[in-house]
């Protein structure tokens, strides 16, 4: 986990290898501590999200984007979910959907995520 300030916004960057986010308490406390570290961005690797994150019946997604919406914290998922783009048009509907928008970001490098900011 580093955090990195990319001309005055400050990104939570996570590492590729860690613990996966798969629960309520591990939303509450990343997101609590990127508040509290007054972050902009949390960037997620795609391998530390749980899969039913890109499930949208599980409603993970929903709960992890909620309380980030709560905090003031914009979410990017930086990696490939080309697989669940393709098993899910729901899915690939909501990933075209929160591009557009200015609180979830889905990009495939960090580098997308330095040309969304």
């Amino acid at each position: 986990m580093r955090i990195d300030n990319k001309e005055g916004i400050r990104i939570l960057q996570l590492d590729p290898e860690g613990p996966v986010i798969s629960s309520a308490q591990n939303t509450s406390d990343l997101i609590g501590n990127a508040w509290m570290e007054h972050v902009d961005v949390i960037g997620i690797p795609v391998a530390r999200l749980d899969p039913k994150f890109f499930r949208l019946d599980s409603l993970f997604a929903g709960e992890i984007i909620q309380k980030a919406v709560n905090y003031g914290v914009k979410l990017a998922v930086i990696g490939d979910i080309s697989r669940f783009e393709s098993s899910s048009d729901a899915f690939r509907a909501f990933v075209g959907e929160s591009n557009r928008g200015e609180h979830v970001w889905f990009v495939p490098t960090e580098n997308g995520l330095d040309e969304k900011l």
